[in-house]
């Protein structure tokens, strides 16, 4: 065997939100060694000496096997590196660190968000600043404070790289945690993306009491707007029918945990934005992402309703019942509108 198959690997982790530390603690959980960088020299103490990322992660006891950094010395000798860092940071940390970086590593975005002046996801960016790595990106219906608990959950791993896929199931897959490969990198990666703006629309359906007949109708309707806009960018429509595309968008329409939903249940409740995105404490990827998904659209002649009526609603202040009424009056389209590639 390899030394890669017989010894633990080497693990980095940038960002010390909820979602790195779980995948962190997972790595260390399975014998590997694993550092968890974070911006903050008092998070980071405060974690080596509590075992805990309270602000984050609560609950969570942490292996001993991860160890809290502020530094990157730890970067160019590691096997794998997990980028977790909120998408509107990520290019700017990405670009501070890649000259602790050696040719040929192994870089995973676990972000599920947009650039919104280029409109470049996350493994994007990756090429962008590193060209020589070899990229993958990280996706599912992975709510982290779950995973903490060590609760069952699966997720997808993409690239294009045979070898990065096998070492991440290496590093994560065990008892509680499944890890699928895949090769749909820009599939998983907008399927990710794409599902946060229909969690703040359920989310905001929620607080209004709305039932699950609505919830239902809104989580189909949401999967044939991503199918569309999926295919219109050059995505393979089926990876939606996976754990990174109606996977992901089940967990996030459905569950208090996630935060976008929590920003759309807060809408309902008549809060406005500023103050939400205050009080949430953490980022809610899905509120930009539905500015810079509404504008691609538009640009690209999408038909996106949801997507439309979402934006009048948050970013246009127009009465949610007012906008969901047109929206109803519209005119019919077929039930199964899930877009398939055009035949070549």
């Amino acid at each position: 065997m390899s030394k890669t198959e017989t010894q633990a690997l080497t693990i980095s982790v940038l960002g010390g939100g909820s979602f790195g530390t779980a995948l962190a603690n997972i790595a260390a959980e399975n014998g590997h060694q694993v550092y968890q960088w974070m911006r903050s020299a008092e998070q980071a103490e405060s974690m080596r000496r509590t075992r805990e990322n309270s602000r984050y992660l609560p609950g969570c006891q942490l292996h001993p096997g991860l160890h809290p950094v502020v530094d990157f010395s730890h970067l160019g000798c590691s096997d794998l590196v997990f980028v977790a860092i909120p998408s509107k940071n990520f290019r700017k940390v990405v670009h501070s660190v890649r000259t602790h970086l050696q040719p040929g590593q192994m870089l995973i975005s676990t972000t599920k968000g947009i650039e919104g002046a280029s409109f470049k996801l996350m493994s994007d960016i990756l090429r962008d600043e590193v060209p020589d790595a070899s990229v993958g990106v990280l996706s599912g219906p992975n709510l982290a404070k779950e995973i903490g608990t060590r609760q069952l959950a699966a997720t997808v791993i993409a690239s294009d790289d045979p070898k990065l896929c096998e070492q991440v199931q290496r590093a994560l897959h065990g008892d509680y945690f499944r890890v699928y490969a895949g090769t749909d990198t820009y599939g998983v990666e907008l399927g990710g993306a794409l599902k946060n703006i229909y969690a703040i629309a359920a989310g905001l359906s929620a607080a209004m009491g709305m039932g699950e007949n609505t919830r239902s109708m809104l989580m189909t309707r949401s999967l044939a707007e991503m199918s569309r806009f999926a295919v219109e960018l050059g995505a393979d429509p089926l990876t939606f029918l996976g754990l990174a595309g109606v996977g992901d968008l089940i967990v996030t329409c459905m569950s208090p945990l996630s935060r976008n939903y929590r920003v759309g249940f807060a809408l309902g409740e008549g809060k406005d934005l500023e103050t939400i995105v205050t009080d949430l404490g953490e980022v809610a990827e899905g509120v930009n992402t539905l500015k810079y998904v509404k504008a691609r659209a538009d640009e690209l002649n999408v038909y996106m309703p949801l997507v439309q009526g979402l934006y009048r609603v948050v970013y246009g202040h127009e009465p949610v019942r007012k906008v969901i009424g047109e929206l109803m009056m519209a005119a019919h389209s077929e039930d199964v509108a899930f877009q398939l590639p055009p035949r070549r």
